[in-house]
């Protein structure tokens, strides 16, 4: 079963569902579903109960199209969830008695349709991105620089995928070696000189910081391209030279500023159009 690793949250009247990018479509987590249509503090036995009347209504398949899928809990940590598709949540949601199956069987059906529109146009990707970037106050300078980022990220990812990186952990490890090549940091010491904890690290970078990380990650595809590299060993290798060209550079920059490059700056000051 082919998984794209794309968790994320979505809101349904302000509560949130999570959901998976799985087998080219949509999977949202059932619990988060059942909690959202009976509120209550026990979605789950709520689930067992209606697993067991389906099957007794002769849904004897249900099982089959029931997927365990790892999906991040409130700790932070990932765990198998019981997941289905926006075909399969219609069935089981059609059986709860809720005044919200309705609205959120539409909501459903338009989640699902966003995805596939922006797998067959990009753009509207990067163009929700960007709204959502404009809404939570952030300068058009820093977003443009962010999308570029974005771009250049999955560019990186996507040769990764090719050449035998396969794990979430392996591209942490990969990213890693870019980073410290970088900035002499990993990701989570990156994250502490900022004072984050499971914010996304690049929303926090000032322009600066933004580029020298767009810089480094296009040199390790170049350097992915250029040696056909294949396997773990030479891609961690060529995310290491390509952190130091950057690297590199960051210190001429600072050679020549004389100061850090490497900001504590978090969104609240990037909010306000302040580098650091």
């Amino acid at each position: 079963m082919s998984t794209k690793k794309d968790n994320k949250l979505a809101l349904f009247e302000g509560r949130q569902i999570r959901k998976l990018f799985h087998e080219d479509e949509w999977w949202f987590s059932i619990i988060d579903v059942i909690e959202v249509l009976v509120g209550g503090d026990r979605p789950r036995k709520y689930w067992n109960d209606l697993k067991k009347k389906l099957l007794q209504e002769g849904y004897g398949q249900l099982s089959e199209k029931i997927g365990q899928l790892k999906m991040k809990s409130s700790d932070g940590k990932y765990y198998f969830t019981d997941c289905a598709n926006t075909e399969t949540l219609f069935r089981i949601i059609q059986s709860i008695p809720s005044p919200k199956v309705e609205p959120l069987k539409r909501w459903l059906a338009r989640v699902g349709k966003e995805r596939i529109d922006e797998i067959e146009n990009p753009e509207l990707s990067m163009a929700r991105m960007q709204e959502l970037y404009e809404k939570k106050g952030y300068p058009k300078e820093w977003i443009d620089k962010r999308l570029r980022g974005i771009a250049v990220r999955q560019d990186l990812t996507d040769e990764w995928k090719d050449r035998g990186a396969r794990t979430t952990s392996e591209y942490a490890l990969l990213t890693n070696e870019i980073m410290q090549g970088a900035f002499d940091l990993k990701v989570d010491e990156y994250k502490l000189v900022k004072d984050l904890e499971r914010e996304n690290l690049r929303d926090h970078m000032t322009d600066i910081e933004l580029i020298l990380t767009m810089l480094a990650e296009a040199t390790t595809t170049e350097l992915h391209r250029d040696r056909d590299s294949q396997g773990m060993a030479p891609l961690k290798k060529d995310s290491r030279d390509g952190g130091a060209v950057a690297g590199r550079t960051r210190k001429d920059i600072e050679a020549q500023t004389g100061k850090s490059v490497i900001s504590g700056r978090n969104f609240k000051k990037l909010r306000a159009g302040k580098e650091g």
